[in-house]
């Protein structure tokens, strides 16, 4: 590899304007979906919403999907769009959210999104609204708590199931890591509960499929289905519980999508490690798939454009555990021999790459190279050890956004004290 064939490509990235090629790219697509390289970058999150707020505005994208809770979003969605009764202030529902991290979405940065987002919703039809919603799979005890209430209000005659998927997990408080514990040694969980809970919801759901209200009680009904299954699968360690989590949000996109009808976009938020494809790194061999595998095996390369993020240097928000305090942590120089350094030493600053064809494109697209991966948790001292996946770049995303220095995102709020929630396998992302 040498110099010319890497800054080949290399477009400046000053402002949105300079995302016309990646509009371009996206053409006609269905699914765009925008990753980061960490849950704490102030730039990466200002950049994935210039590009979102165009996908919407000039690309007629109507569904914004993120690696966050469900109900807590609905939240969101309910203030973007305009309910009645909703806040009119979106920061007012992001400022809400407590389960750890926080600081991922109720942040200065999503504040400004969704205010936009709200802006441009209200001059719309309601039916031509562009949602936000949650595709992850954490929110157990809420999303039975709203499937429970969902039911007192509209359906009492089937309350009784709620109830019984409630008792079941009534022994376990709010802490998904005794119940997945005490299912392992006592062999009985409440599968049987939460399943029979989702068959009735969706058969309801089904029944009245243009009504938000049945489809979001079905959502949740999934989410606890999945999500008891996650926990109680998490336990074993190994990629079973990532999988379940990916596919989770890999469905809830699809129902998304169906119920939006034939016209839907969605543009997707979440980490690099979920939107790159993960048969471009060495996810495969370790028995694990991905969001973004998943996206292009179901609705065809042709419809799905991966969008990924790196730096270089600088700092991000993160815990140094899961559920510890947030804090601003410098991010070190990018290791040898890593795609980072390759592009901090060949590659002007702020540059955009739109991956070529192959056979028409430069041979570091297909290099397997290490890249650059920073969850919730992070050990900058210890980057050494890890935080770097396995990755044929040209493979593994269709566009590129290279910002060597990077800031901390800017949280809402200070983390809650305590979380019950797992460090996700295998990099808390």
């Amino acid at each position: 590899m040498n110099d010319g064939e890497i800054r080949a490509d290399a477009r400046p990235l000053r402002e949105p304007g300079d995302l016309d090629p990646l509009l371009a790219r996206v053409g006609d697509a269905r699914l765009v979906l925008i990753g980061e390289a960490s849950h704490g970058t102030h730039e990466f999150y200002s950049w994935r919403a210039a590009l979102t707020s165009r996908l919407i505005s000039e690309k007629g994208f109507t569904i914004v999907g993120v690696e966050g809770d469900w109900p807590d979003c609905e939240a969101v969605n309910a203030s973007v769009t305009g309910r009645p009764g909703a806040p009119e202030d979106p920061k007012e529902a992001l400022n809400a959210f407590a389960r750890w991290p926080t600081f991922m979405w109720a942040n200065e940065e999503v504040v400004g999104f969704t205010r936009w987002l709200r802006r441009w919703n209200l001059d719309r039809d309601p039916a031509a609204r562009c949602g936000f919603h949650g595709l992850d799979v954490y929110s157990l005890w809420e999303s039975l708590a709203a499937v429970r209430d969902h039911l007192e209000r509209h359906r009492p005659g089937e309350l009784p199931t709620a109830l019984r998927a409630l008792d079941c997990f009534e022994p376990y408080g709010r802490d998904p890591q005794e119940y997945g514990v005490a299912r392992r040694w006592v062999g009985e969980s409440c599968e049987a509960e939460v399943v029979a809970l989702l068959r009735e919801v969706r058969e309801e759901a089904l029944a009245a499929p243009s009504s938000a209200e049945e489809f979001a009680a079905w959502q949740n009904a999934e989410v606890a289905a999945n999500a008891e299954h996650y926990y109680r699968t998490m336990v074993h360690g190994g990629p079973e519980s990532w999988n379940i989590r990916d596919t989770h949000m890999a469905d809830t996109l699809d129902r998304l999508l169906e119920f939006r009808g034939p016209g839907a976009k969605a543009v997707v938020w979440a980490h690099n490690t979920h939107v790159g494809d993960a048969r471009a790194t060495d996810m495969t061999a370790a028995g694990m798939t991905n969001l973004g595998q998943l996206a292009r095996e179901r609705h065809g390369d042709r419809d799905v454009v991966l969008v990924g993020f790196g730096t270089d240097r600088g700092t991000v928000v993160a815990g140094d555990r899961w559920g510890a305090r947030a804090e601003v942590m410098r991010v070190p120089p990018a290791r040898p021999a890593s795609l980072e350094a390759m592009l901090r030493d060949h590659v002007p600053p702020r540059s955009l790459f739109i991956t070529p064809p192959r056979g028409d494109r430069a041979e570091w697209y297909d290099t397997p190279l290490a890249h650059r991966a920073i969850g919730v948790v992070y050990h900058p001292e210890l980057e050494h050890l890890g935080n770097y996946v396995p990755t044929v770049p040209g493979r593994r995303y269709d566009a590129f956004l290279w910002l060597p220095e990077t800031e901390a995102l800017r949280p809402l709020h200070a983390e809650p004290r305590l979380s019950p929630e797992w460090e996700t396998y295998p990099s808390a992302t």
